[in-house]
């Protein structure tokens, strides 16, 4: 376990990189440390957004493909947080500016209808999910030449870097549905399989890993169950994504 003020220090660097929207070597080349103190390290990297007034508003899942976790070498999901500076409404324009290297993933998203009890064995985390929604994420990671480990992913809090989403429906099986990501120079098409084989499954997946590291999943907060195709480039134009019998949404980018 590092020192927590080590586990500072390394938050911090990390959020001068995003603030300052400059790269930063990883972690890794000159720090040894385990998942637990990424862990510790995204919530500080967490807390030094809250104390400049952003709100927690959702949370992320990353490594839900089995192609991702085979080349992680990893069996385990992560977990970040969105906030809502992260926030990007359907059809808005988002200067890509503010990033250091954005991609875009195509997503399912799930909006949580009630607090989750991660302390009662019982809890049927499908019962506190009332609507479902296609998303984009925008992921940004903060190291040098897209290098990083597994634990630096974590720290830098799964490169969490924006989201738009959709219309919002009424909670339904989005099992199997096909997936496209269209932006001014790629056409990227998927299915939702690729989200652990049902984005449900990615719901108890979370779960769990919010149930191990104590992360709070309340009322309202929105979960982006992970990326149906490969990240691509997030350009200047419209960047698009649909998801067959859910529907789309869409940012357009601008420098």
């Amino acid at each position: 376990m590092i020192p927590a003020e080590l586990t500072g220090i390394l938050a911090q660097r990390l959020d001068t990189a995003q603030t300052s929207r400059r790269d930063t070597p990883s972690l890794a080349d000159s720090h040894e440390y385990d998942i637990d103190d990424a862990y510790a390290v995204q919530a500080a990297l967490l807390a030094l957004r809250v104390a400049r007034g952003e709100r927690i508003v959702g949370v992320k899942l990353g490594f839900t493909s089995k192609a991702k976790m085979a080349q992680m070498g990893v069996s385990d999901v992560i977990v970040g947080r969105l906030t809502d500076a992260m926030r990007i409404a359907d059809g808005d324009e988002v200067d890509l500016s503010r990033f250091i290297h954005p991609k875009a993933e195509p997503e399912v998203a799930y909006r949580l209808c009630r607090d989750v009890d991660l302390d009662d064995p019982l809890t049927d985390i499908e019962s506190c999910v009332d609507a479902v929604a296609p998303a984009i994420e925008i992921i940004d990671s903060r190291y040098r030449d897209f290098r990083f480990t597994y634990t630096d992913v974590v720290a830098d809090n799964t490169s969490a870097a924006g989201y738009a989403i959709g219309p919002w429906r009424p909670v339904e099986s989005v099992a199997n549905r096909a997936v496209r990501l269209r932006t001014a120079t790629a056409d990227s098409v998927g299915s939702t399989a690729a989200i652990l084989g049902d984005p449900v499954r990615a719901l108890h997946a979370l779960l769990d890993m919010c149930r191990r590291r104590r992360i709070p999943l309340k009322a309202g907060q929105v979960v982006l169950a992970g990326a149906a195709t490969a990240a691509v480039p997030l350009v200047p134009g419209v960047t698009e994504c649909e998801v067959a019998g859910l529907g789309s949404v869409a940012v357009k980018g601008f420098r």
